[in-house]
């Protein structure tokens, strides 16, 4: 990686270990220790100063899921055609959907499905987009990768879950990952690491390293890896780490 991108954060979850989630959660940390915020002030009316959760790189923005889709009376308000081709309405949905932020195909084609699209039409419509560029899962998953890993820390495995779960291919998440190698990944572990180190200092050794190696753990390091940078980091500071557990990577 030769640039580092300042994405806005994602309300999409991190990686966690249930396979019923979305992926491990560290942006909706369960325990509370790791949540970060990322919410950006605007000017609202009256000249007061608000502040609102902004959505990041390939996330809806506003009070909700935009795929769900209005009420017949609030078309012209969304910008869908008033006629009843179902093509017009496809492609009208897409390009709202697009606006202003990327899009995996699958996410487009479940908006479609909600909205009562044919299938043969919606896979014309998205093939269509797909050969203008205006689809490329490809070029999301290579920004996505930039912007979690840079924005959240986030390590190889739970970046390859969360763009599994936009539908992305998997041939195109290994490409997309593969921009992180071992070096920088360990990198960004210890800087994580060493950003909350203070805020442990006078707990327990033991609950140090649980809560350390936590945090990492919910950003899909490894627990070799985890204990391995948390216990280097605690001798560092000039404790004595002891026995911390496995050392491998």
């Amino acid at each position: 990686m030769t640039r580092r991108t300042d994405w806005a954060d994602q309300i999409t979850p991190e990686y966690h270990t249930d396979p019923a989630g979305r992926g491990l959660a560290d942006g909706v940390d369960q325990s509370g220790a790791d949540q970060e915020g990322d919410d950006t002030g605007f000017r609202g009316g009256g000249g007061r100063r608000g502040r609102r959760r902004r959505g990041g790189f390939g996330e809806s923005r506003g009070d909700g899921p935009q795929d769900s889709g209005p009420p017949s009376s609030s078309r012209a308000e969304k910008g869908e055609p008033p006629t009843g081709d179902p093509g017009e309405k496809a492609r009208a949905i897409c390009l709202r959907l697009l606006t202003g932020t990327p899009r995996t195909r699958k996410q487009l084609a479940d908006a479609l499905r909600k909205r009562d699209i044919p299938e043969d039409v919606a896979e014309e419509v998205l093939t269509r987009f797909e050969e203008v560029g205006l689809i490329n899962d490809g070029a999301f998953a290579g920004a996505w990768v930039e912007s979690r890993h840079h924005g959240r820390g986030l390590a190889r495995r739970a970046l390859a879950q969360e763009l599994r779960t936009k539908g992305v291919d998997a041939t195109l998440i290994e490409e997309a990952v593969g921009q992180l190698d071992s070096e920088q990944e360990e990198a960004t572990a210890r800087e994580l690491v060493a950003r909350k180190l203070r805020a442990t200092r006078g707990l327990d050794r033991d609950k140090r390293l649980r809560r350390l190696a936590g945090m990492l753990a919910r950003k899909g390091y490894s627990e070799g890896l985890a204990l391995r940078i948390v216990r280097q980091a605690i001798e560092e500071e000039g404790e004595d780490a002891g026995e911390l557990g496995y050392e491998g990577g």
